[in-house]
């Protein structure tokens, strides 16, 4: 048997409605985490008292933890002791809390491979620790990171799959309803696969453009 397309084509404006919702989601969550992992980074550069140490049980904390399981501590934990987000935000927030901690060693990593010898000279040449950072270090540290950087934004948009534990109706979340109502599953899982190479494919190709262009362009060699 062939695959039913007056299903597909039936049930194409969910998949259309969890798009917009996976990518919103996934937006968020990557711009906070490149907001945290920005901060973070700078506090592990600088080596700053005690914040150190917080960001380090922090990435440890979150690299270790699986999504789902952050997911249901936001959404079913937090409401014990009174604090109730929606479960978008909470999608949101958990991405976060995940993305940070990737986005934070990617940029870290950029910072740290930028030669001592530069920042020595910067500040031979009276240049203060501010315009030292933007620019000597932060130039030659961003062009490093980038792919890391992409890696993760790709990975990020991955995990948004995870949000249908908390009753989100991302694309997985609309994909396992109709399998389970309709036993559709073949073409079900075509249009799940289909609208996230939608999705993941602009973002993959644009990374590579980035990351070549940097290239010739003769950063991070």
């Amino acid at each position: 048997m062939g695959l039913n397309f007056e299903f597909m084509q039936k049930y194409l404006p969910w998949y259309l409605d969890a798009a917009v919702l996976t990518i919103r989601i996934a937006f968020f969550g990557i711009l906070f985490s490149l907001l945290v992992g920005a901060v973070c980074s700078m506090v592990q550069y600088y080596k700053v008292p005690v914040f150190r140490r917080i960001v380090s049980i922090y990435i440890e904390i979150s690299r270790n933890t699986p999504l789902l399981v952050q997911l249901f501590f936001l959404y079913f934990g937090l409401p014990k002791i009174g604090v109730v987000w929606s479960a978008e935000v909470c999608a949101i927030v958990g991405l976060t809390f995940l993305g940070g901690s990737y986005m934070a060693e990617s940029i870290r990593s950029g910072l740290e491979s930028v030669e001592k010898s530069q920042i020595e000279s910067a500040a031979s040449l009276g240049m203060s620790k501010a315009l030292t950072m933007k620019e000597v270090i932060f130039p030659q540290a961003l062009a490093v990171s980038v792919p890391g950087i992409c890696a993760n934004v790709i990975f990020l948009i991955k995990e948004t799959s995870v949000v249908s534990g908390i009753a989100l109706a991302d694309l997985m979340y609309v994909t396992k309803d109709l399998i389970g109502l309709y036993y559709e599953t073949d073409e079900a899982l075509l249009m799940l696969v289909v609208f996230y190479l939608i999705i993941l494919l602009p973002v993959s190709v644009l990374a590579t453009l980035l990351e070549r262009r940097l290239r010739y362009a003769g950063f991070g060699n």
